[in-house]
């Protein structure tokens, strides 16, 4: 039965909890909001370490709450993230997004850096400060980076943060034995999408998508169990899946993958979705980690990186190429699908042609097609914004109470 225009509009009859309004998805406002109180306050993932093998490598990276950083590996081995900034008149000092630097230059007046923040020259110092001012009070603002779950660089430009393992809380349980052995990122690559970076984490955290994937519908949602996987959040927003074995062999072509990874079953899947965008995401032999940067409200980039262990033969990353190439990387069978949904869905959004509301109230007793992933996002999405996503314009004391 169709709807008129007020019916399309009228609020959906379940608890605030299990819908929001769509504005949250396109309101500049709320954007800079997000990037004040949730991106400037959180753990984000960078990089990873094996992109930062030899001293002085770097890498720059844009900061979803809207900062340039850049991280460097000091002489010392240990990996360090600052302002991509100068001290001096704030002009940015490394443009390449990878490279190596000994001694980082500014182009504009020759001001230097170390790998360790320090300043180690000021063109014409005695001359233009005297004693007023010198190398010792020109640092680059560091920033707080840590190394953990799997060899990712994490930081955060919230000097009052928690620690890095406070965040992340109990929410890594389910991979912890199989991110043991040192990996390196062996695939690399981006997507710019013209969407929100909250649909884009939507739909890694509920599988009712899996509807779009007729690769995932004859692989796993045909097999014993699939239904029975449990969500479970953990506080910070995260949240966990509970693994199973996928029969690969189930579709025509494809084949038992011969290599697996240690400590997971044959056919082994754990997803872990970690607040506020990013989701690691092992299947067999192949970990996958998505970043979602957001560069606006209708606009996000997208940083997709395939793992494998450090300790690989050639023949067996070989095998863990092809699978990444086959079914997960931007080759693939799904990945392609899962943008062009959440394009469809930030193009309806952005027009204003959608929906006035996103419904997240699937309830399966918290089993795979639950969404209660989804709200379990947006709770914390709320706490931290003192908001609620289904009313976000409302009086900001009367939504967080």
């Amino acid at each position: 039965m169709s709807r008129n225009s007020v019916e399309w509009e009228e609020t959906p009859n379940f608890p605030s909890t299990h819908y929001v309004d769509t504005g949250i998805y396109t309101d500049e406002k709320i954007f800079r909001e997000e990037q004040e109180k949730v991106f400037n306050k959180v753990w984000i993932i960078a990089c990873h370490e094996s992109e930062l093998t030899n001293a002085f490598d770097y890498r720059t990276f844009s900061h979803p709450g809207g900062a340039p950083l850049f991280v460097i590996r000091g002489e010392d081995m240990k990996v360090r993230s600052f302002y991509n900034i100068c001290p001096h008149r704030g002009n940015t000092l490394l443009y390449d997004p990878v490279g190596n630097a000994k001694r980082v230059t500014c182009i504009f007046h020759a001001w230097s850096f170390n790998a360790k923040g320090d300043c180690i020259d000021i063109s014409r110092e005695k001359q233009g400060y005297q004693e007023r001012y010198g190398c010792e009070k020109a640092g680059l603002r560091e920033v707080k980076t840590e190394i953990g779950y799997g060899g990712f660089v994490w930081v955060n430009v919230d000097d009052d943060s928690c620690s890095l393992s406070e965040y992340v809380g109990d929410a890594m349980g389910l991979l912890g034995e199989h991110l043991s052995e040192p990996m390196e990122v062996f695939h690399y690559h981006k997507a710019v999408v013209n969407t929100n970076y909250k649909l884009w984490h939507d739909t890694n955290s509920e599988f009712y998508h899996d509807y779009v994937h007729y690769f995932n519908r004859i692989t796993g949602m045909i097999q014993p169990g699939y239904f029975d996987r449990k969500y479970t959040g953990y506080p910070h927003g995260h949240a966990s899946v509970g693994s199973m074995a996928i029969k690969y062999d189930a579709y025509e072509g494809s084949k038992q993958r011969g290599v697996g990874w240690p400590g997971l079953a044959p056919g082994g899947w754990v997803l872990i979705d970690m607040f506020p965008g990013m989701t690691y995401n092992l299947r067999t032999s192949v970990l996958r980690m998505d970043t979602a940067i957001p560069l606006g409200p209708n606009k996000l980039l997208i940083e997709f990186r395939g793992l494998g262990l450090k300790s690989d033969t050639p023949e067996q990353r070989a095998e863990r190429i092809r699978d990444h190439n086959q079914i997960w990387g931007p080759f693939g069978r799904n990945l392609h699908e899962d943008l062009l949904a959440v394009q469809g869905q930030g193009q309806a959004m952005r027009e204003r042609t959608g929906s006035k509301w996103v419904i997240q109230g699937r309830e399966e007793n918290m089993t795979i097609h639950d969404e209660g992933g989804m709200r379990h996002f947006y709770a914390e999405w709320s706490k931290l914004m003192g908001r609620k996503a289904s009313a976000p314009y409302a009086d900001q004391a009367t939504a967080a109470a």
